[in-house]
C-alpha cells in the first residue's frame, strides 16, 4: 500500500478508476450518488491533480482508492454554524473518497482518512469537515470511528444528486504548537543579615 499525490500523467488512470468504481457499485445497496463525468467531474479531477490535492492509494501499480483534500466546500458550509470557529483557510475538506469494491475490507479508506488527519495536523488546521449523502452508512461509520462528530443534516445541491440531504461531519484537531507559559517559582533570597 502506497499513498501518493496524483500527477498530471495519471489523469486518465484516475478518471478510469472512478468510472470503474461507479460501475462496480451499481448493484450495491449503498447509494453514493456519483455519476460518471458528473461527480467527480473531469475538470474537478484535473484541477485537483494540478493543485496537488488528489491522493491515490495504490496496490502495486493499481489505484485502489482515492480522495481529494483541500479547502473547498459546498456554499452551504458557510451558512452553517460549525462547532469550531474557523476561516476557510483553517479547515480542510475531504471530497470524493472512494475505494474500489475490488479492494474493500483492506482498511484503505481508513488509511486515507488517517492521511487527511495527519496532513491537516501538520499544516496547523483547526478542523476537517465533510458531508456524506444521507443513507451512506458505511461512510458515516468510517468517519464516526475516527472521532468525527455528526453536526446536522442539510439539504444541499450537487450536480450529481440535485437537492438532497447530506449529513455534515467535523473533526476538530488539537491546537498545534500551543504556547504554554512556563512559570518557575522564584524563591526569595534570604538576607543573611536578617
Amino acid at each position: 500500500m502506497n499513498i501518493i499525490k496524483a500527477n498530471p500523467d495519471q489523469y486518465e488512470s484516475v478518471r478510469a478508476f472512478y468510472h470503474s468504481m461507479i460501475d462496480a457499485m451499481a448493484g450495491s445497496t449503498v447509494y453514493v450518488g456519483w455519476k460518471k463525468d458528473i461527480y467527480p467531474a473531469p475538470d474537478f479531477l484535473k484541477e485537483s491533480i494540478q493543485k496537488e490535492e488528489l491522493y491515490l492509494l495504490q496496490e502495486g501499480e493499481q489505484i485502489a482508492a482515492a480522495m481529494v483534500f483541500n479547502h473547498d466546500c459546498n456554499e452551504s458550509y458557510s451558512k452553517f454554524e460549525w462547532r469550531t470557529a474557523a476561516d476557510r483557510s483553517e479547515i480542510m475538506v475531504i471530497h470524493a473518497l472512494g475505494v474500489h469494491p475490488r479492494f474493500s475490507g483492506k482498511g484503505y479508506a481508513k488509511a486515507l482518512v488517517q492521511k487527511a488527519i495527519d496532513l491537516a495536523a501538520e499544516n496547523g488546521m483547526k478542523a476537517i469537515r465533510l458531508d456524506v449523502l444521507e443513507g451512506n452508512i458505511p461512510a458515516e461509520n468510517l468517519y464516526l470511528g475516527f472521532g468525527f462528530q455528526y453536526m446536522a443534516t442539510l439539504r444541499m445541491y450537487y450536480e450529481d444528486t440535485g437537492w438532497t440531504n447530506f449529513k455534515l461531519y467535523e473533526y476538530v484537531l488539537p491546537e498545534q504548537n500551543r504556547s504554554v507559559p512556563i512559570i518557575i517559582p522564584v524563591r526569595k533570597q534570604r538576607n543573611p543579615n536578617e
